[in-house]
């Protein structure tokens, strides 16, 4: 009776230890330092991240231009706080309004 008790506690604890591990897939879990100067021009998209729900930490995910030679986007997790950050998203939303405005004509 003992080792089945046991045998079901460690089954348990090994569906929890899965579990919680599983649940950050879609989370940044610590930011770059920074980016290369031209790096805006790479960035087709980005999201934030807010501490809400699994995420631990706030973001923000900039979504790179994929290169011909990936399988998938890469995904560049930042601090909304630091300062070249806002200054990439100002940055990236100019000429996004740009583009949009050359396409209107």
């Amino acid at each position: 009776m003992k080792f089945q008790a046991l045998f079901f506690l460690l089954l348990f604890t090994c569906m929890c230890l899965s579990l919680a591990q599983g649940s950050y897939g879609n989370c940044c879990l610590g930011y770059i330092p920074k980016m290369k100067r031209n790096a805006w021009r790479n960035i087709e998209n980005f999201s934030n991240q807010e501490t809400d729900g699994d995420c631990n930490i706030r973001a923000v995910v900039f979504l790179m231009k994929k290169k011909p030679t990936q399988q998938q986007q890469q995904k560049v997790c930042v601090n909304p706080d630091e300062p070249w950050v806002k200054r990439l998203i100002q940055l990236w939303r100019q000429e996004q309004s740009r583009i949009a405005e050359m396409n209107k004509v």
